[in-house]
């Protein structure tokens, strides 16, 4: 069972958007802003599957945007929000979530911080959304004359995720079909669930025309800058490959470790992890444990720019310098830039790999295993300078 299941919408044409392009798949700092918006639940601690639903003419353009991405196989929409989200919400009945938050796809400065909000009031009503208090006066009228003015006392603007308890929502949406509500909340409320609002966040902000996009992407320049830097060392064991930037290359010994013992991979994690204050490799991935006995160091650096994005930040480079007499990384060097690039969902020009060796010198010049340093620059939203917590 997974305790919470994350749906996010993005079956939709985006007409008022225009452009060649549903919204979903418009670039946005390097990479569609449905790829943001999966990013950032995807690194978000209390969320155990992610399922996109989507327009299946996308087919292509969803491949691309998710690539990497460990993610439930998308879904098909319907012909209405309402359709696509009953079958979101059908296709996750075999998972039994306890609870489910469902999401625009075109909201992709969603916070860590607003998720656990709205998780949080499922402990006590089954359902919550998060919303902001209208503040501009509110006018009616047609287009070109006022009628009168809306008093705006005990309105909200709602947002999403919208969090519901599983079962509850998939037997209001079963019950409603076609009635073609706006919103999930209108629709518990229909079927008579209470539904709890939590503070929204003025970034998380819903892309639907031009002008949106445009300020998203001034939104995502006011940024701090921040750097870390890595630094990973492992011995040489009897094998014949080595994992180093995702790749199995073959030599005439392994290295050992408690993971696949990806030298590389593990000094950008722990790159990454110190450009956000938050901890080291063994913190979040600790050699006690036996579910990281194997694993895959791909895990450990993705888990980290989740970290990142769940904070409403993203990685600008990574630079990582192998550190060896053998084996050499010049003939591996464009596939280990792919591959490094592919985990971190950046550009492939945002990532640096080199190989250098100690002229013979010490442990390394020996023969007897490899090291690695790396470093990671991080962009953060204003305010966040503090945010980082040592694990």
């Amino acid at each position: 069972m997974t305790s919470s299941a994350v749906i996010i919408v993005a079956a939709g044409r985006g007409n008022r958007f225009g452009g060649d392009l549903p919204k979903q798949y418009a670039g946005l700092a390097g990479a569609p802003i449905l790829r943001h918006t999966v990013r950032a639940f995807l690194g978000h601690p209390r969320i155990g599957a992610v399922r996109v639903v989507y327009h299946p003419d996308d087919h292509d353009l969803y491949a691309r945007a998710v690539d990497g991405l460990d993610l439930l196989s998308p879904v098909a929409g319907g012909a209405s929000r309402q359709d696509s989200v009953r079958n979101g919400l059908e296709s996750l009945a075999g998972l039994a979530p306890d609870r489910v938050l469902i999401h625009d796809a075109a909201r992709p400065f969603i916070d860590a911080a607003t998720i656990d909000r709205v998780l949080d009031a499922l402990d006590e009503v089954p359902g919550a959304i998060p919303a902001l208090p209208v503040t501009d006066t509110l006018k009616r009228g047609d287009a070109s004359r006022v009628a009168g003015t809306v008093d705006r006392a005990g309105l909200w603007r709602a947002q999403t995720p919208q969090g519901f308890r599983f079962d509850a929502i998939l037997e209001a949406h079963r019950a409603l079909a076609g009635q073609d509500l706006t919103d999930d909340a209108a629709l518990a409320e229909a079927s008579g669930l209470a539904v709890a609002r939590v503070d929204g966040s003025e970034d998380n902000v819903k892309i639907t025309t031009q002008h949106d996009l445009a300020r998203a992407r001034a939104l995502w320049e006011k940024t701090v800058t921040r750097v870390g830097t890595g630094f990973d060392v492992h011995r040489f064991t009897a094998g014949d490959h080595v994992w180093l930037c995702g790749l199995a290359i073959p030599h005439t010994h392994t290295l050992a470790g408690h993971s696949d013992a990806d030298v590389a991979l593990h000094a950008l994690t722990d790159a990454v992890l110190g450009a956000i204050g938050d901890g080291d490799i063994g913190s979040h991935f600790p050699p006690s444990d036996d579910r990281w006995k194997g694993a895959a160091s791909d895990r450990f650096l993705a888990h980290a720019v989740d970290l990142v994005r769940a904070r409403g930040g993203r990685v600008e480079a990574l630079d990582v310098t192998i550190i060896c007499e053998r084996p050499k990384i010049g003939p591996h060097r464009a596939a280990m830039v792919a591959r490094v690039a592919q985990i971190a969902g950046l550009p492939p020009g945002r990532v640096s790999v080199k190989g250098t060796t100690t002229e013979g010198l010490g442990f390394t010049g020996r023969g007897e295993g490899i090291a690695a340093q790396a470093a990671a620059t991080v962009s953060l939203p204003p305010g966040d300078d503090d945010a980082g917590q040592e694990g």
